[in-house]
């Protein structure tokens, strides 16, 4: 037998059970890797948090990797597994299955003299394991090996049962993945002609038709939106758009790990800055699990992060290439790997408040498991870019302080935001997480979990991110929400009683006005702005058909939408944050026709590329189409901090001069694009 395998045996035989065996704090306090006062204080934050104490050394940076693991083979006095030169039977890990071995933190090694190898991170932990092993395992050995070479050693092994599982995930009755173009296009182009048949044969009565349903889809709409701003109303504190303090006095007995994933694609710029930003959460960094997802073939991404100093509670996941390349289809590959007991969603570009976390788990601690998703607010660091930057935060405003929140207080369903999400782990995989072929995968898993009796809540913290600020761009991200929407309510309304029965009258009809309401309502827009011919004097097709009271109801409803429009915005702005937009909220009347033409560019989308995911690009930087690196956008706030401030010894500044400086700064990253409106803040700060 080879010699180190006879160690391997003949460590087992020697941590016999009625062998006293040492704690890890004293094998490392022995080895002089670790200090007894660290010890003392990773053993009382132990006590507090629902963790490992080797995660507690790890993120404090109180031993190193090499130093921890070294020491574990000595406390159980066992082999330290070599999984990248000596790579882990594939044979043996089907045995198990891998999200088994990933979930439990190991992997089969090797046959050594008809025994089994074991490879753990997680060696106290081995014997309870050891028993669920099958018989064909015979004899079963322990060794021991970092998770990152674990992780790394099973994804290389079973890359191909990985990969599938990652886009098949949901189950195929609740997912688009079955989507038949061939038939979807014959369906399509007869319901064209028949349109065309008829607008030729009646084109009055035709066009009536369409009036009439866009009228009725309006009056749907707007009828949601005016309730959702009402119930939200009454629980608005006096003087402006906030939430009502919500904070819990219980106290939390152990503190949870949160796993948080960030999917990244092409990100050269926004990735540097992400890691300092999430340097600022405030959660204990031994409780926060921070999973950066990489396309296998993204060298710009990958090649940012290697240049990045990345913090041990930070890892990089890089997800292998498939049939399709979707956010949801790596958020679903990367969910495995993750290790809370809540799972977050966060965005290349986002910059979340430091004590989010804390606010996620509290809410999550006071509600009870039929809670199992918090959505957090949106909200924008580059809004005084331009019009776009200024009219995309109202919308937002309205769509997150407003909507959201009504709704969830009038119990219909909620489509989720895409990021600032948080899900209860169970809940999570119970559902089989993201439709990895919808390119709407949030809003497709917020009436996933109505259906499956689960509620969402909006909780009162809030993420910046980058406005999408150039027009173009903003058309194709649009269009990629409007086509997810619609294969998100032809996927749920495959059987409509079946849906029905899930969600009760209340929500299903919920669905319909939110799912087939805004689609109509961007669809048809040119239809409804034929109804300013009426008010401006001029003769409007239907006056033919229509008497001519019924024309004018029709243009008063239409000037009241307006109307409502409006106020709804004003009271969704009116806090102090965002008081400044006020004058602005009337010219959404101007940006809402962009989401027209991203309408008909989803729906021919929807029948040519179903799963094709029009990146949004972040970390933009453009004024005036000059373009502006972050050194340069750097020396410009060193420059307006100099002329503030001023130079010479024992200057020091009040915090109204400091108020001036950021509100000078940020007014100068107008010019400086959205990137540079947060850098030039940050550098402030």
């Amino acid at each position: 037998m080879h010699r180190s395998n006879l160690s391997v045996v003949r460590s087992v035989e020697w941590s016999a059970p009625e062998r006293r065996r040492r704690t890890l704090g004293q094998v490392l306090v022995e080895n002089g890797a670790l200090l007894p006062g660290d010890l003392a204080k990773a053993q009382a934050l132990l006590l507090r948090q629902d963790t490992q104490l080797e995660d507690i050394l790890l993120n404090n940076n109180m031993v190193s990797e090499a130093e921890l693991y070294t020491a574990m083979s000595q406390q159980f006095s066992t082999t330290l597994a070599d999984l990248a030169d000596d790579p882990p039977d594939a044979r043996l890990i089907d045995l198990i299955g891998v999200k088994t071995c990933i979930a439990a933190g190991l992997t089969p090694w090797k046959r050594v003299g008809g025994a089994t190898v074991i490879a753990t991170a997680r060696p106290d932990e081995f014997d309870r394991f050891r028993a669920t092993l099958p018989a064909d395992f015979g004899p079963v050995l322990m060794a021991v090996a970092p998770l990152s070479d674990i992780h790394a050693a099973l994804m290389t092994a079973r890359l191909e049962t990985l990969t599938k599982a990652a886009e098949t995930k949901v189950p195929a009755p609740e997912s688009c993945r079955s989507w038949n173009k061939p038939r979807l296009l014959r369906l399509v182009l007869a319901g064209f002609l028949l349109f065309l048949a008829a607008l030729v044969s009646a084109p009055l009565a035709t066009f009536a038709v369409v009036c009439g349903w866009a009228v009725v889809s309006l009056v749907l709409t707007l009828g949601m939106k005016l309730a959702a701003a009402i119930v939200q109303y009454r629980d608005l504190p006096r003087g402006g758009m906030a939430f009502r303090s919500q904070r819990n006095q219980a106290t939390i007995a152990r503190l949870p790990v949160v796993s948080v994933m960030v999917p990244l694609f092409r990100e050269r710029e926004i990735a540097g800055h992400l890691v300092k930003r999430l340097k600022r959460l405030n959660y204990p960094k031994e409780l926060l699990d921070i999973l950066l997802v990489v396309e296998a073939d993204d060298r710009t991404t990958r090649e940012t992060l290697a240049q990045t100093a990345l913090p041990c509670w930070v890892r990089t996941i890089v997800v292998p290439r498939g049939r399709v390349r979707t956010k949801p289809r790596a958020l679903n590959y990367a969910l495995d790997f993750c290790r809370g007991s809540i799972i977050g969603v966060y965005d290349a570009e986002d910059a979340p408040h430091p004590d989010q976390i804390h606010a996620v788990v509290r809410r999550f601690h006071e509600r009870g498991p039929e809670v199992a998703c918090l959505q957090g607010i949106l909200d924008f660091y580059n809004s005084r870019t331009n019009w776009l930057s200024r009219c995309f935060t109202i919308e937002y405003a309205t769509w997150f302080r407003i909507v959201l929140p009504g709704l969830q207080k009038l119990g219909l369903a909620i489509p989720l935001g895409g990021t600032t999400l948080f899900f209860r782990r169970q809940a999570l995989e119970r559902l089989g997480g993201w439709d990895a072929h919808n390119v709407t995968e949030d809003a497709d898993l917020g009436i996933r979990l109505a259906r499956h009796g689960l509620r969402t809540e909006v909780i009162a913290t809030v993420t910046e991110e980058e406005a999408n600020c150039r027009a173009l761009p903003w058309i194709r991200q649009r269009s990629r929400w409007l086509k997810g929407y619609a294969i998100t309510w032809a996927v749920h309304m495959r059987n409509p009683m079946e849906l029905k029965r899930n969600l009760g009258w209340w929500k299903f009809f919920g669905v319909q006005v939110l799912f087939v309401g805004t689609l109509s309502q961007f669809l048809l827009a040119p239809v409804l702005w034929s109804f300013w011919m009426i008010p401006l004097g001029l003769p409007h097709p239907l006056a033919w058909l229509a008497p001519n009271a019924v024309l004018a109801w029709v243009a008063t409803l239409f000037v009241l939408t307006e109307a409502v429009t409006i106020s709804v915005g004003l009271l969704s702005v009116s806090g102090h944050k965002h008081r400044f937009l006020m004058p602005w909220v009337p010219t959404l009347h101007f940006y809402f026709p962009l989401a027209a033409l991203a309408s008909y560019k989803a729906f021919w989308e929807l029948f040519t590329r179903p799963f094709y995911w029009d990146k949004t690009s972040h970390g933009v930087q453009f004024s005036g189409g000059r373009q502006y690196n972050p050194g340069q956008i750097a020396t410009r706030v060193t420059q307006r901090i100099r002329k503030i401030f001023g130079s010479g010894p024992g200057r020091s500044a009040s915090p109204s001069t400091v108020a001036e400086a950021k509100g000078k700064c940020c007014a100068d990253a107008n010019t400086a694009g959205p990137l540079g409106t947060y850098l030039l803040t940050e550098r402030i700060d």
